[in-house]
């Protein structure tokens, strides 16, 4: 990194502060020889135009979040990769990083964004051909549930992204079909190929087709049919070097950890403070610090560890970060890359695949860089998020060990992420689009335990919990089948048959290389060659999972939290929600009669609690164990008993029955 300049001081006030803290917002200007062995990784450098000192220059939007008296700051600098260009939003109770005294910084590495003064992004070079031509590849953009009367629609369905250049106007040189149903797994139903003239790249919004010539959008002749998934493969130019966003975070990092000054004399404001570093990336982001990981970019330019921690949430696949014309925000819908690199921390041969052994950590453990790793994810990762593989190798016959430098942490029954709103309200509330009501299963207060856990482990080497998650061999990992997963059949409940999303042996052309996930994709849609299986974890009579570390809530459930959910309506009805992230809550009955008359198999709350203070009795043990067992901070124990108690699952007193079980609840806690 050539130089920061700093454009704005402004202070930054959290309740949780002890000392005065600021926040610096900036950018930082960077420069790499493409030459140099530790940029040589990133595809198209080479092609890109360079400066006079014969280097590829970048500029990465920082902000540094700091005391203003670094002689308070804990000696931490902790670095989040943002998510989309915007950082990633805590859920309630969620503790930042200054909390603890230790330094912030955000810096952006996605280069396919549309920059603006709110967002934190990088930009990058364009690449070009030796003589100057536009280099040319080919894109697939699919396009379902379509508004009712609409002609055009932007070729990428991703707000803030932009979309690649369509390489011609001519529609003769494109593919476009409708599809009139389509699984998960790649089956698809009948199909019709759209003749060249009755679509346009063009915008037909206010004039009639063929409309305003647009490389952009799509304009429909007759418009779009809300019934059918439309999918285009058409040719694209100019794509940008999205790789050197893995290089702007390597760099920006280092620099703020080791550096004195820039080469223009200006003054690193945490020179001399900072003895170590975590970095942490949350789904889409966390899939770039695997693949940040995977590709080396651990060690900087002068040869030194950058991040001494890292923890990837909720991401169970690589990002295409380092592919020619990648779309590094994607979100692992059908087709659509990711799975293909190693995703797994320990060295082995992808036989199923016909992969050369490997594993995400061989080029930092060569080089003698790896970071201590945190790796938690929870019941929705399952379901789409790659997580059988990872654990299980392709084949699924056995778990595959963890290295001394990683822990594995499972968070049992949750959506993606878990609920940033999450309570102990019984009460079902609506999940948008889907057949199963919101799961309220939180993971914030686990994650602060387990952040300040990676911290002691990094800072101290403090050891941290064991790792807990779903086994092979201990039979709690299992086929996605209601029989095999032990599910209990529930009146007006889903089944999870077919939920979990496999791995997708795609066959993307030559031109990639697949364990690395770099190169060139030549082929869209790609071929399936196979699908990998995704397990499931087993469940318990209620539909719970047992492994893992639960929520209070999950401990002291009120109903069945599922990581999966069906698509209640459109051209996806029946398949996983939310591309298979969305988790599903079926409440428990109240009483035993509610139970009995509408035939659920599931103890009623008033069966298994007695009342308000049986529910409260259990809720108080596992908040015990779990603040004894580093799962859970005494604040948010406090915090989070407050809140059952003032949720008022049952009544305070009941009938006698109820009173009895509950004081027989109470002492066997």
């Amino acid at each position: 990194m050539s130089r920061i300049v700093v454009d704005k001081v402004e202070p930054f006030n959290d309740a949780d502060l002890s000392v005065p803290y600021e926040k610096l917002k900036g950018r930082a200007f960077g420069e790499l020889d493409p030459y140099d062995p530790a940029n040589e990784i990133i595809t198209d450098l080479k092609l890109a135009p360079r400066n006079a000192n014969g280097k590829v220059e970048y500029v990465s939007v920082f902000e540094l979040t700091k005391p203003i008296d670094m002689t308070k700051a804990s000696g931490l600098l902790w670095y989040d990769l943002v998510n989309r260009g915007t950082p990633v939003t805590l859920g309630e109770g969620a503790i930042r990083p200054p909390a603890y005294g230790h330094v912030h910084l955000i810096s952006g590495w996605q280069g396919d964004l549309v920059q603006t003064d709110k967002n934190v992004t990088v930009q990058v070079p364009v690449a070009r051909n030796p003589d100057g031509s536009p280099i040319t590849g080919v894109v697939l953009s699919r396009l379902a549930d379509s508004k009712p009367d609409t002609s055009t629609r932007p070729l990428s369905v991703l707000a803030n992204a932009i979309p690649y250049d369509a390489g011609s106007l001519d529609t003769a040189k494109a593919h476009l079909i409708a599809k009139t149903s389509e699984k998960r797994s790649g089956e698809i139903g009948p199909t019709r190929e759209i003749p060249s003239t009755e679509w346009a790249f063009a915008d037909c919004s206010k004039t009639p087709f063929p409309g305003t010539p647009n490389p952009r959008l799509l304009c429909l002749k007759d418009g779009f049919d809300p019934k059918l998934l439309y999918e285009l493969s058409y040719d694209v130019k100019d794509p940008k070097v999205l790789g050197v966003g893995l290089a702007a975070m390597r760099d920006v990092a280092s620099f703020f950890r080791y550096e004195d000054k820039d080469t223009e004399g200006n003054a690193n404001p945490v020179a001399g403070r900072i003895k170590k570093a975590i970095t942490q990336g949350i789904s889409q982001s966390g899939n770039a610090l695997k693949t940040f990981i995977l590709l080396g970019f651990n060690r900087d330019k002068a040869g030194r560890i950058v991040f001494d921690g890292a923890n990837p949430h909720i991401a169970g696949r690589l990002t295409a970060v380092n592919v020619r014309f990648g779309i590094p925000s994607g979100s692992g819908t059908l087709y659509e890359p990711g799975g293909e690199g190693v995703l797994w921390w320990t060295r082995y041969q992808d036989k199923v695949r016909s992969r050369i052994e490997a594993s995400l950590l061989d080029r930092c453990t060569a080089t003698n860089t790896c970071p201590k790793i945190f790796e938690t994810f929870g019941a929705a990762e399952f379901n789409a998020r790659l997580m059988t593989v990872a654990l299980t190798g392709t084949d699924t016959k056995a778990d595959l060990p963890l290295p001394a430098n990683v822990r594995r942490y499972y968070f049992p029954g949750t959506t993606h992420g878990g609920d940033v709103e999450a309570g102990f309200d019984p009460r079902p509330q609506p999940a948008s689009g889907c057949v199963l009501a919101k799961n309220p299963n939180p993971e914030t207060e686990t994650m602060n335990a387990l952040q300040l856990a990676l911290a002691e482990w990094v800072m101290n080497g403090t050891e941290p919990p064991a790792s807990i998650y779903p086994k092979l061999s201990d039979s709690n990992l299992v086929a996605n089948t209601r029989e095999a997963m032990g599910f209990p059949t529930i009146p007006g409940g889903l089944a999870p048959d077919g939920m979990a999303i496999g791995l997708m042996d795609y066959d993307f052309g030559p031109d990639l290389d697949y364990n690395d996930f770099s190169g060139v994709i030549s082929r869209q849609p790609p071929g399936i060659t196979q699908t990998i299986r995704a397990l499931m974890p087993k469940v318990n009579d209620d539909g719970n999972e047992v492994v893992g570390i639960g929520s209070l809530l999950h401990q002291a459930p009120l109903g069945t939290y599922t990581g999966w959910n069906a698509t209640a309506a459109g051209f996806f009805k029946g398949q996983p929600c939310g591309g298979g992230l969305t988790g599903g809550y079926i409440p428990f009955a109240q009483t035993k009669a509610e139970r009995l008359a509408s035939g659920d198999p599931r103890p009623s709350l008033e069966e298994r609690y007695g009342t308000r203070e049986g529910y409260m009795c259990v809720v108080q043990a596992a908040a015990k164990r779990d603040v004894e067992k580093r799962y859970l901070l005494q604040r948010d124990a406090d915090r989070l008993i407050a809140q059952a108690a003032a949720a008022r699952i049952l009544p305070e007193g009941a009938n006698p029955e109820a009173n009895d079980m509950a004081r027989g609840l109470c002492q066997r806690q």
